[in-house]
């Protein structure tokens, strides 16, 4: 009985991952537009607000590319924290 409620454990957690690995791929399409958006910008004399407006876009784009590198983070200590969990329980399962 045990290992049924692992299992689907697992199963849920599986599809839990994988909706958040979804959500990166997102943000991650929005990061590398951005930096495909920065990277066509002129060298020299770019009109875009002045130097505020430059430091703005630049500044948005940068939490973008933290923001979804943060989102890498959290995905991997939270499948780090589901596979521990899981290995704890059928450790404590073998030793019954």
């Amino acid at each position: 009985m045990t290992q049924h409620i692992v299992t689907e454990l697992i199963e849920h957690m599986s599809h839990s991952h994988e909706h958040m690995a979804n959500v990166l791929e997102a943000k991650r399409h929005v990061a590398v537009r951005m930096a495909q958006m920065v990277n066509a910008l002129p060298d020299q004399h770019p009109e875009f607000g002045g130097m505020g407006g430059l430091m703005e876009s630049s500044h948005a784009v940068t939490n973008s590319v933290v923001s979804y590198l943060n989102s890498i983070a959290e995905l991997q200590e939270t499948i780090a924290e589901t596979i521990k969990s899981i290995m704890k329980e059928l450790s404590e399962e073998e030793e019954e």
